[in-house]
């Protein structure tokens, strides 16, 4: 095991050189991260957006679920869709466990919840202050939430880089469902973990480096984008 002054060196020029064994870490969890991220958005944002206009029986209840859903142990959603796509579940026929698509499923579970209920209180929000508008206006149900959605735009900007935060961090649902099997579904959480665990400090580092910088990058983006509302409101 490296002294942590080496260790750190030696982490330095990995990043700087562009190792690329490093590079290909980084690159599949990102493509991993931002597909599930996508998936989410297409699946959390219609959802949130019926959930904040329409009222029914049970609404509470709905709720009540998709807040505490935001909360799902990782390893516990790993383990629920190996055991749907292990040789012995419903969908073992696909052939998808250890894969990076069984790594994007896991993901999009995850964060699914997260952006249906962080959209929700936004485009509730927003419905609140302009259901009058768009009675007067006689808007159907979808042209309401596609004006929400619009209005909502950098709010829900937001949303997405929070979901994206969560997704690229994660470790416990991946490393159950992917395997952390090299060349192929290896990503920078579940190949720090096996780095520590080896004693190679050099690469752990320079992964948890660059994945420090992602996590600084997207909350920077965040503020931005809460400015850049900031100064449309007001402008």
């Amino acid at each position: 095991m490296q002294d942590m002054g080496e260790a750190l060196q030696l982490a330095l020029a990995l990043v700087l050189s562009g190792d690329p064994d490093l590079l290909e870490i980084v690159g599949l969890s990102l493509q991993v991260s931002l597909t599930a991220t996508a998936v989410a958005l297409l699946l959390g944002l219609p959802i949130g957006a019926l959930l904040a206009i329409t009222r029914f029986r049970g609404r509470d209840a709905v709720l009540v679920v998709v807040n505490a859903l935001m909360g799902l142990p990782p390893v516990v959603v790993g383990l629920l869709v190996y055991l749907h796509l292990s040789r012995a579940g419903p969908l073992g026929f696909l052939g998808l466990l250890y894969t990076p698509t069984a790594m994007v499923i896991a993901q999009t579970i995850l964060i699914t919840p997260i952006v249906t209920a962080l959209s929700r209180q936004v485009l509730e929000d927003l419905h609140a202050e302009y259901d009058e508008q768009f009675r007067s206006l006689c808007l159907s149900r979808i042209e309401t939430i596609r004006a929400l959605l619009w209005d909502g735009r950098y709010a829900l900007l937001t949303v997405a880089l929070a979901g994206f935060g969560r997704a690229v961090a994660e470790v416990g649902a991946v490393i159950v469902v992917g395997g952390n099997i090299d060349h192929l579904t290896r990503v920078m959480t579940t190949a720090i973990a096996l780095e520590t665990a080896k004693g190679d400090l050099a690469l752990a580092l320079g992964l948890g480096l660059i994945l420090m910088a992602i996590a600084l990058g997207v909350n920077a983006m965040v503020q931005a984008v809460r400015l850049t509302a900031t100064r449309a409101a007001h402008a």
